[in-house]
């Protein structure tokens, strides 16, 4: 859907200035910028802008939003079904095992630019579906009531692919995809690495700052509130692309690589000073850590919020780190509690989704291995169980839409005799 843009620049200039979704919120713009690049006709994108609206209502309302890092449409559906409000969407799982490239990639930045803007619009599809279907059953936005299927989606945009230019064409595409938040990280696009790997090299601060307002930019030209997560690497990172900006030449110890980048010091103080420039341009900052560490945690919070108390903080609960070996069982049940009170509102475990469908996968395997058709009843005993605390897919006809289709049919043919579920061995079987 596309409508006649006839915003003036005067117009947005005093929504910037007016609407609280923008205070604090620094663009390197202008009003005039947006409206000159944005077109006549803008093209309307309902489920990025209902997505951004409604996960920023859920960080202003909720002492924090917690999300698993979803692989799949199914895998996303179940979360919201089993009560989670927003969907985290991790690069690392898309180089995985969801890139369009069709391999398999450790988290380098080596799938196409395009592959997380795909399971954006994969998620936001099977949402739909899910919605559709509890609509059809008589359930009004689900079976039950409370339930919003289209949980906004916080997508991974990684170093950008490239520069700003890269950066505001990725943005673009996650907005059209229906991405509610997407973070980038201030990495060196082709050396980009996992935050919890080795040989991360850091572009100049200034240069994230142009990254962020690039991403700012697209939302604003697509007349969406994305929420831009801005994540720096400096706790880890030892390496940086120019010392150009004074505010990181003071963390250069001299030295130079063979490839020609300066070796800096890494810790609390060059991530405060990056958190500290970002935070004007970001909605909230993510610190990527590598220990579960709430000390750590609470003297980036304070240091930010000493000079931006309004600042939201985004935390990444990873799989990387050894729990058991970091902390106890009770600091581990009250550890999001915790980082919620110091201002953490957005918390995720980037990859969920990953370790739980291959540890389940592997679980079902090894007892078909050893035992056969017992292990696959032990889990469809499981499913059955489930059903009680709202789990549907064990009867996976219905959970994928046979009997919206149906609907379709007879809607066309009200005396249709093709409809799929009726005398099916699902019907028949699964009451």
């Amino acid at each position: 859907m596309a409508q006649t843009d006839t915003t003036t620049a005067e117009e947005l200039a005093q929504r910037w200035a007016t609407d609280p979704r923008w205070k604090g919120v620094e663009r390197t713009y202008g009003a005039q910028d947006v409206v000159r690049l944005s077109g006549s006709v803008r093209e309307e994108h309902t489920l990025a802008r209902r997505g951004a609206e409604r996960l920023w209502r859920q960080l202003h309302t909720q002492d924090y939003v917690h999300a698993l890092g979803a692989l799949t449409g199914g895998q996303a559906v179940q979360q919201v079904k089993a009560g989670l409000q927003a969907i985290y969407l991790s690069g690392w799982q898309v180089a995985a095992d969801a890139n369009q490239a069709g391999h398999t990639y450790p988290d380098q930045s080596l799938y196409p630019a395009n592959s997380v803007p795909q399971v954006v619009r994969r998620i936001n599809n099977a949402l739909l579906r899910a919605d559709q279907i509890a609509t059809v059953e008589g359930g009004g936005t689900g079976t039950d009531e409370r339930i919003d299927w289209l949980a906004p989606i916080v997508a991974d945009a990684e170093a950008g692919f490239g520069g700003p230019l890269n950066a505001f064409e990725l943005t673009k595409a996650m907005i059209a995809a229906g991405a509610a938040g997407i973070h980038y990280e201030d990495q060196l696009a082709s050396e980009k690495k996992c935050g919890h790997l080795g040989g991360k090299v850091l572009v100049p601060t200034a240069q994230h700052i142009r990254t962020l307002n690039a991403a700012r930019l697209a939302a604003d030209i697509a007349d969406v509130p994305t929420v831009i997560v801005a994540r720096t690497d400096a706790l880890a990172a030892s390496l940086l692309t120019s010392d150009v900006d004074e505010r990181d030449a003071r963390f250069c110890t001299g030295e130079r690589t063979a490839e020609g980048f300066y070796r800096v010091e890494n810790g609390m103080a060059p991530v405060i000073a990056r958190g500290l420039a970002y935070a004007p341009y970001a909605d909230l900052l993510w610190v990527e850590t590598g220990t579960p560490d709430l000390a750590q945690a609470r003297e980036f919070a304070e240091a930010i919020h000493a000079r931006y108390p309004d600042q939201m903080l985004a935390y990444n609960c990873s799989p990387s780190f050894n729990w058991k070996a970091a902390l106890d069982d009770d600091q581990i049940a009250k550890f999001q509690r915790e980082l919620g009170a110091m201002g953490y509102r957005f918390q995720f475990i980037t990859l969920a989704g990953f370790h739980s469908l291959n540890h389940a996968m592997f679980e079902l395997a090894r007892g078909y291995a050893e035992s056969g058709m017992t292990a696959y009843v032990d889990l469809q005993e499981k499913e059955f169980a489930a059903q009680q605390h709202g789990f549907t897919a064990v009867k996976h006809q219905r959970e994928v839409g046979t009997g919206y289709f149906d609907r379709v049919s007879t809607a066309l043919n009200p005396a249709s005799s093709t409809t799929a579920l009726a005398g099916s061995t699902e019907e028949e079987q699964f009451h």
